[in-house]
């Protein structure tokens, strides 16, 4: 499906085509690793991977921040860039780290916009798109190139078979390193709750929540950014009808789990989280009943001291987005959450909406 879908409708340019087989080849790689490793070695298997925490909720809501604190934490394993690409060392001298640096920094010439966009090291921490993406069951693929009838097919497909290698990839990066918490950060988390509940039934989840107007014209901007450098054609259009439609959806899937309460969630609002971050971050610890060190506190104090975060403004009619519109359809999730509301169109929408009662 994925390949029909690069050939039919991503129109992939020179260097996308040649960007999609390298990548197609080096998941393929990846996979025959993995068969290799576990004849050798079948206890990779037998690694206990147990009451993951998963960060997820809205796109561009703080999610990225929170996984970067946390990954200060000695105590705590959260997949690296750097390893998510390349599990294994080759022969020779390991040079993964130096390698995908190299990839993310020619990217970064490729899409000079990413910078201000969305931070590229190889040795952050990654998201769990890219590890569904090695079974080709992953909507990193959606973001990344126009592949509508892919996108299709794995929303109809369910994600149980993508989690269930998600859980075998941890396993195998834990086998070269000791057995601690995980910690794990994808938006797309909220559209496969069922499949992580299936495989990770320990499961623990982070919600982050914020004004979906913004939410959906940064997660549009992104989206543009990251598909220009593989394409010959982009419809800003599409883009924003596709984006809102899966906000829609994670707002949806959040507002269901809410009407169950449980204790395995922590529900993160944006703008508490930006105003008060390390006091957001000592929240997640006591929610889920762990300790934070003297050590952690200072490595997550300087961070963000270092952290900078652009100041971005985004022009919602660029995608063909309605304010109006909008505001009407996320007005149940943001009641619902008590989500503050950052876009001045709201006052428009609060105002008619008062009018109609």
């Amino acid at each position: 499906m994925l390949l029909d879908a690069y050939e039919q409708e991503a129109q992939l340019n020179v260097f996308g085509a040649h960007a999609a087989k390298w990548d197609v080849l080096r998941c393929l790689s990846n996979l025959l690793r993995f068969d290799a490793e576990e004849e050798q070695d079948p206890g990779v298997l037998a690694e206990p991977i147990e009451a993951p925490i998963f960060i997820t909720g809205l796109p561009r809501a703080g999610t990225t921040l929170l996984h970067s604190l946390l990954a200060e934490d000695a105590m705590l394993l959260v997949p690296r860039c750097w390893q998510t690409m390349s599990p294994y060392p080759g022969g020779g001298r390991d040079a993964r780290r130096q390698r995908v640096e190299s990839q993310l920094r020619m990217f970064q010439r490729l899409a000079p916009e990413i910078a201000s966009l969305h931070a590229l090291s190889a040795d952050a921490p990654q998201e769990c798109t890219e590890i569904t993406a090695q079974v080709f069951q992953s909507v990193r693929y959606e973001a990344t190139h126009r592949v509508p009838s892919y996108q299709r097919w794995l929303d109809s497909h369910g994600h149980l078979a993508a989690y269930r290698f998600h859980k075998r990839f941890l396993q195998h990066l834990q086998h070269q390193s000791r057995a601690l918490p995980w910690v794990l950060k994808c938006p797309d988390h909220i559209h496969a709750l069922k499949a992580i509940d299936a495989v990770y039934p320990d499961a623990r989840f982070v919600f982050f929540h914020r004004d979906p107007l913004h939410v959906i014209a940064s997660a549009s901007k992104l989206t543009e950014v990251l598909r220009r450098p593989f394409t010959r054609k982009i419809d800003k259009g599409e883009i924003g009808r596709q984006v809102t439609a899966r906000v829609r959806e994670a707002a949806e899937v959040m507002i269901s789990r809410s009407r169950a309460t449980s204790e395995r969630i922590l529900h993160i609002h944006y703008l508490s989280f930006s105003r008060n971050p390390l006091g957001t971050v000592e929240q997640f610890y006591s929610h889920f009943g762990m300790q934070i060190s003297e050590a952690t506190r200072g490595r997550i104090a300087a961070h963000l001291v270092s952290a900078r975060t652009p100041k971005n403004r985004y022009d919602m009619n660029e995608f063909g987005l309605e304010p109006s519109e909008l505001c009407r359809q996320f007005m149940p999730y943001v009641e619902q959450f008590g989500v503050a509301r950052e876009l001045a169109a709201w006052n428009t929408a609060s105002a008619h909406a008062s009018l109609a009662a």
